[in-house]
C-alpha cells in the first residue's frame, strides 16, 4: 500500500462498532485509556441488524450481568424500550428472563451519543485491513486502515460482527455486503488474520422481512402486551415505561408450507449457494418446514421496529428464498394477506475464527494484546456479543495496567459459561446462549447479578460510584430482608396462613422462609403478619426466591465448591501433553491445542475423559 501515514498514537483500537465494539471501547476509555473505535460507517454504530429486541431466554441474564459489571447495554436498552416482558413466567425462577422490544433507531442514536461524549474515546470511520505487530510478531503494535493510516497502539480488539467478507443472499441473488446494505469489510482483514495464524470459518445467519404496518390487519391477531409492574434491565433505571407498544401473534399454515416446499429448489440453502453453517436454534422458515414436517404451523411475532417507523419485524419467518416467493409466502399468513414488504428477508454469510485459539480473557494465544469479541468468535446475538466486548475490553485495560485479568467463572455468571464454552469446547455453528448450558442456573438468576459481579466490576475499575452506592444499598436491603425471613413466627400467628393452604396448625414456631417453602407467598405473609418495611419489590422477590429454592441452592453451592477444587489445580503453561503417558491420543491432541489453565477447564474439553483427568492429577502430584 502506498502513501502510509500516522493516524495517531493510542493505547487501544477497537475494530467494529456493533454491540461488542461499543462495550469494548467504553470499557477501555472509561478505565482511562486513549482509545479509537474504528467503524465502516458511523450510521451502523450499535445497529440492530436482526430483531429489534434486547434480552430473551438466558440473554436477559447476560444483559443484567453486563450492567452489574459496569457495561452500557442495559442502560441503553431501558432508554429505548417500547415494551418489556418476563419470559417463562409459568416456569421456575432459574429460567425466567427479561425481554424488551427496543426502538431500533433510538437505540443506535443514544449509544452513538454516549460514545461520542465519552472522554478518551475517538470514533473514526474507516476500514481496518491489517493488524500490525512488532518485529517478533508476538506483540500488537497497531492497525492499518484502507486509507493508509497507521494507528499505533498496545491493544487491539477485533469485533467485526457479520461484516468480515459479508455476503447477502436471497434466492439466486447475491451481493457482497454487510446487513441492511451497509458496506462489508472486504479489504483483506481476513487474509491478515490467516497470516497471523487464525483458523477462519464461514458462518451464516439470516433475518426476516420487514412489512408495512399500514397493510397488516391487526384486528384478527392475538395481542401481546408488555408488563408495567416489572423491573428494568439496569439497576440504574428507576422504572419501565408505563405506556408500551403491543406486539402481535400469528402463525404460518399449510398454504405457507406448500409454497416453501414448492420452491425449495430455488432456496440457496438447499441449492448449495450458501456454504456457511447456520444457527441450530434460530433456523430459517424453510429449514423449519423441512426439519419439522409434522408441524402444521409455526408461531410468528409481529414486532415494531420503532416509534418513528411503520416497519414491522416478522419474528420466526427468517428466509433466504427469492423475493417473489417471499411475497407470496408472507401473504398466506393470517393478518398479512395484503401486506406490503418494505425490506425483503435475506441470509448473510461472514468470516469468523475458531474460538479455541483464544485464552479465557479472549486474548489471542499467539499475539499479546490482540483480543477477539462478538460474532467473529462464532457466536450469535447482540447480548453474547456485548458480553464478550466488555470482557475483552476490560482485560485489555487490566493488562495495560499490569493487573490480574478478569475471568468470570461458570458459577459467577452466564458470561462465564459463554466464554468458557467458546475457549474450552469451541463451536462448529453460531453459538447461542441458553439456560440449559448453565449447570448452576439456579444460582445465576437475573434478580441477583449485582450480588455476583458488581464487586468484580468495581475491582476492574469500571463500576463508578453511583452504581456502586446503589449496589451497597441493595446489599443492605437484602441483608435486612434475609434476617427478617429467618425470624420465627409463633404457631398461633401462622395458623390462618397454614390452614388457608391446607396445612394443620404448627406445633412449634416456623420462620417466614419455612412458610414460603410450604407454598405461601411472601405477599400473603406480609399482608397477614406485616414486616419487611422499606424493602423494594426487587429485593423481596430475590429473598422469596432464595427461600423457596433453599434446598436446590444449597446443593448448587455444594457442587460449585467441588468444582472449585479442580479449578484451583493449575496446569503449567509449558506442560508437554504429548509426552504424558496414559493420556489417550485424542486427549493429548485436544489438551495440547487448547492448553487449559486448570484441571476444571481440562475436564470440560470435548474428548477429554474423567480417566484422562485422573492421569493429569497423578502427573501434577509427581
Amino acid at each position: 500500500m502506498e502513501n502510509r501515514f500516522t493516524e495517531g498514537k493510542f493505547d487501544a483500537v477497537v475494530i467494529g462498532a456493533g454491540h461488542a465494539g461499543c462495550e469494548a471501547a467504553l470499557a477501555l476509555a472509561r478505565t482511562g485509556f486513549k482509545t479509537v473505535m474504528l467503524t465502516l460507517n458511523l450510521d451502523s454504530i450499535a445497529f440492530m441488524a436482526c430483531n429489534p429486541s434486547i434480552g430473551g431466554t438466558a440473554k436477559g441474564q447476560i444483559v443484567k450481568e453486563i450492567d452489574a459489571l459496569g457495561g452500557e447495554m442495559g442502560i441503553n436498552a431501558d432508554r429505548a424500550l417500547l415494551q418489556i416482558r418476563m419470559l417463562n413466567r409459568g416456569k421456575g425462577a432459574a429460567v425466567q428472563s427479561l425481554r424488551g422490544q427496543a426502538d431500533k433507531n433510538y437505540y443506535h442514536t443514544v449509544m452513538k451519543k454516549t460514545l461520542e461524549n465519552t472522554p478518551n474515546l475517538k470514533i473514526l470511520q474507516g476500514e481496518a485491513v491489517e493488524i500490525l505487530t512488532d518485529e517478533s510478531g508476538k506483540n500488537v503494535s497497531g492497525v492499518l486502515t484502507s486509507f493508509g493510516g497507521i494507528i499505533e497502539c498496545k491493544s487491539v480488539i477485533v469485533a467485526t460482527g457479520v461484516y468480515l467478507n459479508g455476503s447477502v443472499i436471497a434466492g439466486e441473488w447475491r451481493q457482497n455486503s454487510g446487513p441492511s446494505g451497509f458496506q462489508a469489510s472486504n479489504g483483506g482483514l481476513t487474509e491478515n488474520l490467516i497470516k497471523h495464524g487464525f483458523t477462519i470459518r464461514r458462518f451464516k445467519t439470516g433475518t426476516p422481512a420487514r412489512v408495512d404496518a399500514r397493510t397488516i390487519d391487526f384486528s384478527v391477531l392475538e395481542v401481546q402486551d408488555g408488563e408495567k409492574e416489572i423491573y428494568p434491565f439496569s439497576f440504574l433505571t428507576e422504572s419501565v415505561p408505563q405506556k408500551q407498544t403491543p406486539c402481535y401473534l400469528t402463525y404460518t399454515n399449510e398454504k405457507t408450507h406448500q409454497i416453501i416446499r414448492d420452491n425449495l429448489h430455488r432456496s440457496p440453502l438447499y441449492g448449495g449457494l450458501i456454504k456457511g453453517t447456520g444457527p441450530r436454534y434460530c433456523p430459517s422458515i424453510e429449514d423449519k418446514v423441512v426439519r419439522f414436517a409434522d408441524k402444521e404451523r409455526h408461531q410468528l411475532f409481529l414486532e415494531p421496529e420503532g416509534a418513528d417507523t411503520n416497519e414491522i419485524y416478522v419474528q420466526g419467518l427468517s428466509t433466504s428464498l427469492p423475493h417473489d416467493v417471499q411475497k407470496a409466502m408472507y401473504r398466506t399468513i393470517k393478518g398479512l394477506e395484503n401486506c406490503e414488504i418494505m425490506r425483503y428477508a435475506y441470509a448473510i454469510e461472514y468470516d469468523c475464527i475458531d474460538s479455541l485459539d483464544l485464552l479465557p480473557t479472549l486474548e489471542y494465544k499467539k499475539i499479546s494484546g490482540l483480543y477477539m469479541a462478538g460474532q467473529v468468535n462464532g457466536t450469535s446475538g447482540y447480548e453474547e456479543a456485548a458480553a464478550q466486548g466488555l470482557i475483552a475490553g476490560l482485560n485489555a485495560s487490566l493488562k495495560m495496567r499490569g493487573l490480574d485479568p478478569l475471568i468470570i467463572s461458570r458459577d459467577d455468571g452466564y458470561i462465564g459459561v459463554l466464554i468458557d464454552d467458546l475457549v474450552t469446547k469451541g463451536t462448529n455453528e453460531p453459538y447461542r446462549m441458553m439456560t440449559s448450558r448453565a449447570e448452576y442456573r439456579i444460582v445465576l438468576r437475573q434478580d441477583n447479578p449485582d450480588f455476583r459481579l458488581t464487586e468484580k466490576g468495581r475491582s476492574a475499575g469500571l463500576v463508578d460510584d453511583e452504581r456502586y452506592n446503589r449496589y451497597l444499598k441493595r446489599v443492605a436491603e437484602y441483608e435486612k430482608a434475609t434476617s427478617e425471613m429467618n425470624i420465627l413466627v409463633k404457631p398461633k400467628d401462622a395458623d390462618s396462613l397454614l390452614k388457608a393452604h391446607g396445612y394443620d396448625s404448627a406445633k412449634q414456631g416456623l420462620t417466614k422462609g419455612d412458610l414460603i417453602r410450604r407454598g405461601i407467598s411472601l405477599s400473603e405473609i406480609i399482608e397477614s403478619l406485616g414486616g419487611f418495611d422499606g424493602i423494594s419489590k426487587e429485593i423481596l422477590d430475590t429473598v422469596e426466591t432464595d427461600a423457596k429454592y433453599q434446598g436446590y441452592l444449597q446443593k448448587g453451592l455444594e457442587q460449585i465448591e467441588k468444582a472449585k477444587k479442580l479449578e484451583e489445580k493449575s496446569l503449567p503453561d509449558d506442560i508437554d501433553y504429548l509426552a504424558i503417558k496414559g493420556l489417550r491420543i485424542e486427549a493429548q491432541q485436544k489438551l495440547d491445542k487448547i492448553r487449559p489453565k486448570n484441571l476444571g477447564q481440562a475436564g470440560r474439553i470435548s474428548g477429554v475423559s474423567p480417566a484422562d483427568i485422573a492421569v493429569l492429577m497423578v502427573y501434577l502430584k509427581k
